[in-house]
């Protein structure tokens, strides 16, 4: 059920979702039998009006497709495609047998262009195959959809001509498309208000569009249709489509819903599946969508600037004109990086669970700066890393002030570090089997402590090429062991961390008086 309100005055829009036709046609989106039952179930569960799930004359496996859905839908019409031929609508109607509720969808071209070069008819046998296509298709379901290839190229005398026999022979659906995206939003609209001027049956048929995105404007035309009396759209998930793809379903039904002062209609879409089904076609077919993609892509609801991040915190209106949770996200999500605001920054600490003392988040607040302009996005795990190493460094009685190695297939590796203790600092080089080896013999020398390494482990902290490494390690002196944590966007330097936390913990122990004083050390320190 839609969760967009309503009165008995507003009329509906009727959504007929092509994803598994039009969309699997994109170059790389083919889908397997299995793979369009899983697309279908959920987009039944979304609320569309309408399942255009195949071509079952184009291949057998367009045919299964058709058939195993029509079988399985209880709800939402299953629609097949023809062209204007006997043959297609018979196995149209063959793979729809079993359909709750069906509809063949029959096409030929209405512009010349496609007469001549793509169907070699003139315009009288083109209204002949219209009529004969739409009687064959009335023989096998009461519901029938014709097409007007190519609409938007179309001479408009010619094309009231053919939407007329059309509607005259048994459609109760005509479609008007922008086959390849050559339509603006006025020119298209217009065309849709002369059907409904001068077609004299028009009012027996729903009048559907079916828009391109060749000139980035499938939505927009879709749009201006439906302000000129088109009740049907025809778009597909996430835009995907032949070329530069179809009408993005999740737009038009958002735009319905947000902007319903201009547009006050309803659809039967539930908004809060959005989501849910964008992230299914999108695995399924292989297409990553692009990040800004409004609606449904990742920053739809990102915000990283400082200015939009306390605009955010302080009224979510002021940048968000629809709710995440409207269609299926979660929540918004402030995107910490390097535009963002300390504000912001505060509000994710306390989300993660800390409640610091100003001067405790000023120094935390200067360490997130420095790391933001090393990588693109902060996430929760750098953050906390943050906290850690600053925990870590309170307690620890030696901190690496600096660092450099020089390391190559041809080059002895060698380590340079200093580190501090107190007021003193303390300078001292060495070489190893590796870069990382070198660091920790300089560590060693540096504070005359050494250690053995029992284990070393590295992973990647969060995602992105740019991500921080973690490194763990775990070193023995004398039979005690202690692990130590390093993390930084430098592998070799969160070794260091590592290392050093690991021999810091251990020279902690080995300095107390008993443990007793060990345990006071350890709760006496504070961030």
């Amino acid at each position: 059920m839609s969760t967009q309100k309503k009165n008995q005055n507003e009329e509906r829009v009727y959504i007929f979702d092509t994803t598994l036709r039009d969309g699997e046609q994109a170059p790389g989106a083919s889908l397997n039998t299995e793979e369009k039952m899983k697309v279908a179930a959920q987009l039944e569960k979304l609320g569309v009006d309408i399942i255009e799930a195949g071509f079952p004359a184009a291949s057998p496996g367009d045919f299964e497709a058709v058939e195993k859905i029509a079988k399985t839908l209880k709800k939402t019409v299953v629609a097949g495609l023809s062209r204007a031929m006997r043959k297609d609508i018979e196995a149209c109607a063959k793979a729809l047998r079993s359909a709750r509720r069906r509809r063949i969808h029959t096409f030929i071209s209405s512009s010349d262009i496609h007469l001549k070069h793509l169907f070699r008819k003139s315009r009288e046998e083109a209204l002949a195959a219209v009529a004969d296509a739409v009687k064959c298709a009335r023989n096998f379901a009461d519901d029938v959809e014709f097409s007007a290839q190519d609409a938007s190229r179309s001479d408009l005398d010619f094309l009231c001509r053919m939407i007329e026999a059309a509607i005259k022979n048994g459609a109760r659906t005509v479609n008007v498309p922008d086959t390849v995206g050559y339509a603006i939003p006025t020119e298209y609209g217009h065309m849709v208000a002369t059907l409904k001027n001068r077609v004299p049956n028009i009012g027996k048929a729903v009048i559907s569009v079916h828009c391109h995105n060749d000139l980035g404007l499938a939505v927009a035309n879709s749009l201006s249709a439906i302000r000129s009396g088109a009740r049907q759209v025809e778009c597909t998930i996430n835009g995907i489509g032949e070329r530069a793809g179809n009408a993005s379903l999740e737009e038009i039904v958002m735009v319905l819903k947000t902007r319903h002062d201009l547009y006050p209609y309803h659809t039967g879409v539930d908004t809060k599946e959005l989501y849910k089904t964008s992230r299914l076609v999108s695995t399924l077919t292989g297409f990553m969508i692009q990040p800004n993609k409004a609606i449904v892509g990742n920053n739809a609801f990102a915000h990283e600037s400082g200015i939009h991040q306390d605009g955010m915190l302080k009224y979510r209106q002021n940048y968000e004109i629809m709710t995440p949770e409207s269609i299926g996200v979660p929540e918004s999500r402030l995107v910490l990086g390097k535009h963002s605001g300390r504000h912001a920054f505060k509000k994710r600490l306390e989300d993660l669970g800390y409640n610091l003392p100003p001067e405790a988040i000023d120094g935390l607040f200067a360490k997130f700066k420095d790391l933001a302009d090393k990588k693109k996005s902060v996430y929760d795990e750098d953050i906390e890393a943050l906290i850690e190493e600053k925990i870590a460094s309170s307690r620890e009685i030696y901190q690496l002030t600096y660092l450099h190695t020089s390391a190559g297939t041809t080059t002895l590796p060698t380590a340079t570090l200093k580190l501090k203790k107190g007021e003193e600092e303390s300078e001292e080089a060495a070489t190893g089997d590796g870069p990382v080896d070198a660091v920790f013999n300089a560590i060693d020398r540096a504070t005359g402590f050494k250690g053995k390494l029992e284990n070393y482990a590295l992973k990647a902290l969060t995602q992105g090429k740019d991500a921080q490494g973690e490194v763990t390690v775990t070193v023995a002196v004398n039979g005690d062991e202690a692990h130590g944590r390093g993390v930084s966007t430098d592998v070799i330097e969160a070794s260091a961390k590592a290392y050093l936390n690991a021999v810091n913990k251990l020279l902690l122990k080995h300095t107390a008086k008993s443990a007793k004083a060990a345990f006071d050390i350890q709760k006496g320190l504070k961030l």
